[in-house]
């Protein structure tokens, strides 16, 4: 119980004094990753430091230390995410960040892909170019790939597309110089909708490939 008071105490105090960013596309004010990366790594550190130390001290030193690695993390994240935003502007890629730090990509189908096909169009290739030339310079960070379908057509058919839709940009990616170790890839087909799959314009926001950044654990 102790810990768990002074790690919130820790939070707290970090939180009182957060840093927030507009987005300068959507006009969004939000807590930069900086501030967030500083937080978790605040209440991390001062557990482990109660873990070791079981003081109270060793907490106070532990949160400082967290707070640290923590705001290094977050600090190169909102780096990459404003270059990514600047090199992929017209793009047709949407970039969002998550709530957890990451960066997640969304890339339409209607560009990266033909119609019910799972080849990259080769007028896609320069974006993903830059995207990896981003990732490339920012290696302490996992890359994963998922596919996502509409729901038309047969549910096992949509699932495959997916795994290759996704495969298929993970292999662009590594071409492109990203380690393969750094980026895994899956299919989730029709199961994860962004809109209703009653109308085309639903339909079309379903059929995406979305790319997740993540810090290296």
């Amino acid at each position: 119980m102790k810990a768990s008071a002074l790690s919130l105490a820790l939070a707290t105090t970090i939180l009182a004094g957060c840093v927030t960013t507009v987005d300068p596309y959507s006009g969004e004010e939000k807590v930069s990753n900086t501030t967030v990366g500083t937080t978790v790594g605040a209440v991390a550190g001062s557990l482990i430091g109660v873990a070791i130390g079981d003081n109270k001290e060793s907490a106070a030193i532990g949160g400082v230390v967290g707070s640290a690695i923590g705001a290094g993390i977050g600090y190169n994240m909102d780096q990459q995410e404003a270059i990514l935003r600047q090199k992929l502007q017209n793009s047709g890629v949407k970039v969002v960040r998550q709530h957890d730090g990451s960066i997640k990509l969304i890339m339409p189908s209607n560009i990266t892909f033909a119609n019910n096909e799972s080849q990259v169009n080769p007028g896609f290739v320069n974006t993903l170019d830059a995207i990896a030339e981003v990732l490339k310079q920012n290696d302490n960070t996992r890359i994963q790939v998922v596919g996502h379908t509409d729901s038309v057509g047969n549910a096992d058919y949509n699932q495959g597309l997916s795994v290759r839709r996704a495969a298929a940009v993970a292999t662009e990616m590594r071409v492109l110089g990203v380690a393969a170790n750094r980026i895994v890839s899956l299919g989730m087909g029709e199961n994860q909708p962004l809109a209703d799959n009653k109308y085309a314009n639903g339909r079309a926001l379903n059929r995406r490939v979305e790319l997740f950044i993540v810090p290296a654990a």
